[in-house]
């Protein structure tokens, strides 16, 4: 049997483009793609250290492999965020473990594969390496539709909470050039839509280009042939500049969604997290931001129970909520996370009950808030771009509109990667349900936007 493999992924939008070049980067070494029901004779787990007990759920899925001779298992290799916070002692804990790549050394993975094969013994690397870049077209896209593109990597801000720049280094950029090359790549090989990707990616100014920043990187990709839609993530919102809300304005093919991590409502715990804004300048940001895109979704970040968050700082979260009506959210309850600020200085009080009781009551607010937003959309004509067959009901597909809302509508194959016309028909809290529109030959319809047939 010939050398395959499988990456399982753990995390974030860009947890899952690493994983896509190190799967380029393991078929130009060789490797092919294990078979689904075949076991491969390489494993990749790549890691995200930014939820709770995210070693504790590598370690159990990593237990698999415990009772098992080397030679009657497959390689293992261990990346991603942990793998460059835990480095050995991941070996120390689980040594059927092979080889550990941290974030900044992931091009290195072939290599130190090669040389754990040859010597037996277990290959760290962690070095801190600063190359952002991979060679164009490494990345394997399984995705038909959507293909990520990094523009930053790294985090200079170091906020209270946060593993992400102890896991992910210093900041650093990718030229704009460089990010063009990959983007028009993408474009040719029928991605439509381009996810700009960094962990704060509207800081974005390019290396190569003075004059560039991260307004007039979206104004470059908006010019490339084959991209029908841009989106980022994730932004923050002290880097929001008039110019980039002038490009979400001006720009139809970037996406009418911006997602702006908040944290908490609360000025005083806002400055306890490092956050740099305050509940008055974010408020009044969100104000600037629907008067110049007045279709604008907004989504967000919320931590509830950050130490030494009182019942009223959480009151300030629950108005901010019903102030901005977010169209969807991403909600947490605090917990430690190794080598930051929070953790050593800042004592985790908040009882987990109280916790649970605030994450609760916060995501009735927002389902509620979802509810309203979604219902009144019944009626409606959106345009979405379809991605993928539907979870949930056989025939049906899925799609995005743009302000990032799920659709589900039925419909066959050739829906996928096309932008369609869909009459909202029903809404739930988490999606809408659609019927196609009349069909139209999409090389004759007046607005550009095809169609496929519904069954």
């Amino acid at each position: 049997m010939g050398r395959t493999y499988a990456v399982e992924t753990f995390g974030c939008q860009m947890n899952v483009h690493d994983s896509e070049r190190l799967a380029g980067l393991l078929q130009r070494a060789g490797y092919k793609p294990a078979a689904v029901e075949e076991e491969p004779t390489l494993v990749v787990v790549n890691t995200c250290s930014v939820r709770e007990r995210a070693a504790e759920k590598l370690f159990a899925r990593l237990d698999r492999y415990r009772h098992r001779a080397r030679d009657e298992r497959p390689l293992v290799a261990v990346t991603g965020c942990v793998a460059q916070q835990e480095g050995s002692r991941i070996v120390d804990r689980a040594p059927v473990v092979d080889v550990v790549i941290g974030t900044q050394a992931l091009a290195m993975l072939p290599q130190a594969i090669e040389e754990a094969e040859r010597t037996r013994r277990a290959q760290v690397d962690t070095n801190p390496y600063d190359n952002v870049s991979f060679p164009l077209g490494v990345a394997v896209r399984d995705d038909p539709v959507k293909a990520y593109v990094t523009v930053i990597e790294g985090c200079n801000d170091f906020c209270a909470f946060c593993v992400v720049p102890y896991t992910r280094g210093r900041e650093r950029m990718r030229p704009v050039a460089e990010i063009l090359g990959e983007v028009s790549a993408a474009a040719a090989a029928g991605h439509s839509e381009v996810h700009l990707l960094g962990q704060i990616v509207n800081h974005y100014r390019a290396p190569d280009a003075p004059d560039c920043d991260f307004a007039g990187l979206l104004e470059r990709v908006h010019a490339i042939d084959g991209v029908e839609r841009i989106r980022f993530a994730s932004p923050h919102p002290r880097h929001v500049t008039r110019r980039m809300i002038d490009a979400l304005r001006d720009l139809p093919k970037v996406c009418k969604h911006l997602h702006l991590p908040v944290q908490s409502g609360s000025t005083r715990v806002l400055g306890r997290m490092r956050r740099r804004h305050t509940r008055e300048r974010y408020l009044a940001l969100v104000d600037e931001i629907r008067t110049a895109v007045t279709d604008i979704a907004l989504s967000t970040d919320m931590i509830v129970g950050f130490p030494g968050e009182t019942s009223e700082d959480f009151e300030q979260t629950l108005s901010l909520t019903e102030a901005v009506r977010y169209h969807s959210m991403f909600s947490f309850k605090y917990s430690e996370r190794p080598n930051t600020f929070a953790r050593a200085r800042m004592p985790d009080e908040v009882p987990e009950a109280e916790k649970a009781r605030r994450l609760a009551a916060l995501q009735a607010l927002q389902q509620g808030i979802q509810r309203e937003l979604h219902a009144a959309a019944v009626g409606r004509t959106v345009t979405v771009l379809a991605d993928a067959p539907s979870r949930r009901r056989d025939g049906e597909f899925a799609g995005r509109t743009s302000g990032n809302t799920v659709v589900n509508f039925p419909g066959d194959p050739t829906c996928i990667g096309r932008l369609l016309d869909v009459r909202i028909e029903r809404a739930g809290p988490n999606s809408l349900w659609g019927t196609l529109s009349p069909a139209v030959d999409p090389q004759t319809s007046g607005n550009g936007v095809g169609r496929c047939k519904s069954r």
